[in-house]
């Protein structure tokens, strides 16, 4: 199903697309790094690839260009997926690479977009805690998806568990939603039995909570 999905998803990109630049770009195909992103983390979590752009070109201050390996951009915001490989970008990195690395991350800052550097040795060895990055990344921009079927509460309970990277207790959630602990712990018992939360930790009392990141959406 991803190869399909991926296939169309590229043939889409270049036949949309007029700058010869890019275009070229992408008909040589994209990174081993970013395919394993998108095929072992994007896809299984996200299951499309709405609103994301490879090879993405952006203009810098000396009137060049550069590409980004993924770009999100639902709506008007802008996010910038970097998928970076040991050997290219920590050991084999000298002193002007680095300085352009970080002039990079410092244009992209100043035009509003949001960075989000993902190691390629994290793909392959961490990609439950993978995909949990990249759902908190995706509910910086689309926090509203959560499922017609939720009320208001449990609604702003799974963008919560979205937005966090680790476990949460009910006492966090009753803070955050401004509720009693009992009240907390009553709205996340109703979201584990839908399914979309995760006991990860603790007895009765001190449990601790996860979004569930197979029925995320």
């Amino acid at each position: 199903m991803f190869k399909y999905e991926y296939e169309l998803w590229m043939q889409k990109q270049i036949q949309q697309e007029k700058n010869h630049r890019r275009s070229e770009l992408l008909q040589k195909g994209l990174s081993h790094g970013t395919v394993e992103l998108l095929r072992s983390i994007w896809y299984p979590v996200v299951g499309n690839f709405d609103h994301l752009y490879p090879e993405w070109e952006v203009r810098d201050y000396n009137n060049g260009y550069r590409y980004l390996d993924l770009a999100y951009m639902p709506g008007n915001v802008k996010g910038d997926i970097e998928v970076h490989d040991y050997r290219t970008h920590a050991r084999d990195l000298d002193t002007r690479r680095f300085k352009d690395l970080c002039r990079r991350q410092s244009l992209l800052s100043l035009d509003d977009w949001i960075y989000f550097p993902i190691a390629y040795l994290s793909i392959r060895d961490e990609p439950e805690y993978c995909k949990q990055l990249i759902l908190s990344f995706i509910g910086k921009f689309v926090s509203s998806n959560v499922g017609a079927s939720l009320d208001c509460v449990e609604s702003e309970t799974v963008r919560y568990a979205r937005r966090v990277l680790r476990p949460f207790t009910p006492l966090e959630l009753a803070q955050h939603l401004r509720v009693t602990d009992r009240y907390a712990r009553k709205v996340l018992h109703r979201l584990v039995e839908k399914q979309l939360l995760n006991v990860v930790g603790g007895n009765l009392r001190f449990r601790s909570y996860q979004l569930n990141v197979g029925r995320h959406l």
